[in-house]
Order: structure tokens, then C-alpha cells, then sequence
């Protein structure tokens, strides 16, 4: 099967910026990709925000480049071509994207879980969960050799710029947490589990369920204390990078939340307890056994990264 990129009015040329439609090699599979355009924002909440935490204090302005994000969570359905890699052998037919020169062969694969991933709650159209960063990191390397398009996990900066989508409220569409129920799936509404993704109203950008259904990994290293340090100042583009392998910061809240942890601004650190039930020695460092919450989505920037940063966000080193 031969691999294209089905564009919706996207033209590389001069890289003008509508959202597109990411085909993926050997599979009838597609990602849509949303245009998310470049500004400022203020970052964070204000302390007269209702549930407002420490950590989202002081805000801030940060200026943010332009970029497209994934239009859903990425599924199960898509997850486990990357788990699976049956499909590498279609890398060399027809690879069409300019950004990434990278061998398939050369990307590390998440190892098969040693129990259901998705503890029953449905694979066809749901969203994949319990990935460590590590992972998900890797599948957006995996992703980027497969269809020469550069795709990484968004930085935490980015996620909420895109989960706002212009606003300034508590949530995407307003300051009520009653009125959750028409964008999100959480604790009040999920039945003990996740749903489908993509079936809950978007937010002003096309993007759905960035509040709740799974919580969503960025790729910065979380502490309590990141804002203070950009206090008073304008921020471009900022990246926490990790040195250690916890805590990273996830985003979103998931079907397990209370309106409170669905907030744009609400910040959550990863921990090494959510592999607390994995029975290996030593641990998986590809699967959170303890996290059915987080899952992930892909972002893709408009200006293509050099080949060294490239491989930057994507370290081994990043679980």
C-alpha cells in the first residue's frame, strides 16, 4: 500500500497552517491534525479561581509558536501498530514527509504488557492508557520515521495554550463545573471507566477531551515551583526539561476526577507508585500498571526542530 498524506487545504510550500489529515503507513489508520496558531497567553490561574492550587500561581505570560495537535487522544486502535511494529516494513514505500530522515528499525519498541492494558474498558476507538512517558515519547519517534513528518509529545506550555483556545476561564468554555457534562468525561459521568473518544463537544479549537477521559503526558519535568521561577517575566516557548525519571507533569484530568482536576490550569506530577502492582524485577519502563487515567496526544510544530533536538525529545533517558 502506498503511503499519502491527505491534506485538508495544506500547502508545505511557505508552510501555510490548516489542519491536515496524517495518513499512517500499511493501514486504512488517519490522525487528524489541528492548526493551532501562534500568540501570548497568561499561563496558570489566579488565586480567586475556584479549587486554584499553589502550582499554577504565579501566572504568567508566555508567548507560544505555532503548531497542530492531535484532534483526539491517541487510541488504542493506533497505539498498537506501534506496540505490534508489523507495519515498519512500510516505511520505504512511499514515505512522502521531508522533516524526519530517521530508520524504523532503529526505534525502540514498547514491550507487550504482561497483563490488559485496558483492564476491559473497550480498545476499538478508546484511548490508550498506562504508557510511561518513555513511551509515548517513543511513539511519536516511531510515527515520525513512519511517515517523515516530525511528531513529539507537547510541552506542558503548549497543552494548556491549546486547551484554552483563547479563554481565560477555569474551563475551555466557562467558569461552571456543571457545565462539564457537554465536554467531558470525569467522575459524575464515565461510569467507572473511559469512553470512546472525540464524542463530547470540542473545545473552541476542534480539540477534544482535553478536559477529562485520560489525562495527558507533556514533556516536562513537574515541580511545585516552575512558576515562581518565570515570575515578572515574559516567557517564549517554555520547556521544563527532565533530569530525573519522576515527577513529569500530566495534564487534563481523566474519567476518575472531580471537576476541580479538569481545570485548564491544573498541574499533576507523574509518580513511581503508579507501577506499584507491577510484579517485575526490575519494573517495566514502558507501562504505568497503576495508571489507567493517562493516555497521550502528538503535537507537531510548524518550524521543523534540527536533527539534534529532534532526538532530544525523543531521549532514551525520558520515562
Amino acid at each position: 500500500m502506498r503511503f499519502v498524506i491527505l491534506f485538508m487545504g495544506l500547502s508545505l510550500i511557505g508552510r501555510s497552517q490548516e489542519n491536515y489529515v496524517q495518513s499512517i503507513p500499511g493501514t486504512d489508520k488517519t490522525l487528524t491534525m489541528v492548526a493551532i496558531p501562534g500568540g501570548q497567553f497568561v499561563m496558570g490561574s489566579p488565586k480567586t479561581e475556584q479549587n486554584h492550587f499553589a502550582d499554577e500561581a504565579p501566572q504568567h505570560t508566555v508567548q507560544i509558536a505555532p503548531f497542530w495537535m492531535a484532534e483526539v487522544e491517541i487510541s488504542w486502535d493506533l497505539y498498537t501498530l506501534f506496540m505490534e511494529r508489523e507495519l515498519d516494513v512500510y516505511q520505504k514505500q512511499g514515505v512522502t514527509g521531508s522533516e524526519v530522515a530517521l530508520d524504523v528499525d532503529g526505534v525502540s519498541g514498547a514491550t507487550t504488557p504482561y497483563v490488559d492494558m485496558s483492564f476491559g474498558m473497550g480498545t476499538d476507538g478508546y484511548p490508550a492508557v498506562c504508557m510511561t512517558q518513555l513511551a509515548a515519547v517513543k511513539f511519536c519517534q516511531w510515527l515520525s520515521a513512519m511517515t517523515g513528518n516530525f511528531y513529539r509529545l507537547p510541552t506542558e506550555a503548549e497543552w494548556e495554550y491549546a486547551c484554552r483556545a483563547g479563554t481565560t476561564t477555569a474551563y475551555s468554555f466557562g467558569d461552571k463545573p456543571e457545565d462539564l457534562g457537554d465536554y467531558a468525561w470525569f467522575a459524575d459521568n464515565a461510569g467507572d471507566a473511559y469512553q470512546k473518544v472525540g464524542q463530547k463537544k470540542p473545545n473552541l479549537w476542534g480539540l477534544y477531551d482535553m478536559h477529562g477521559n485520560v489525562a495527558e503526558w507533556t514533556l516536562d519535568a513537574y515541580a511545585t515551583s516552575t512558576y515562581q521561577t518565570r515570575k515578572g517575566q515574559a516567557t517564549d516557548n517554555p520547556f521544563v526539561v527532565p533530569t530525573q525519571t519522576y515527577p513529569r507533569v500530566v495534564r487534563g484530568g481523566s474519567w476518575m476526577d472531580s471537576p476541580r482536576s479538569l481545570r485548564s490550569a491544573a498541574r499533576r506530577g507523574s509518580s513511581k507508585k503508579w507501577k506499584q502492582r507491577d510484579p517485575q524485577i526490575p519494573k517495566s519502563k514502558w507501562w504505568h500498571t497503576d495508571a489507567p487515567f493517562v493516555g497521550f496526544r502528538v503535537v507537531r510544530p510548524v518550524k521543523t526542530p534540527t536533527v539534534d533536538e529532534q532526538h532530544t525529545y525523543w531521549n532514551e533517558n525520558t520515562q
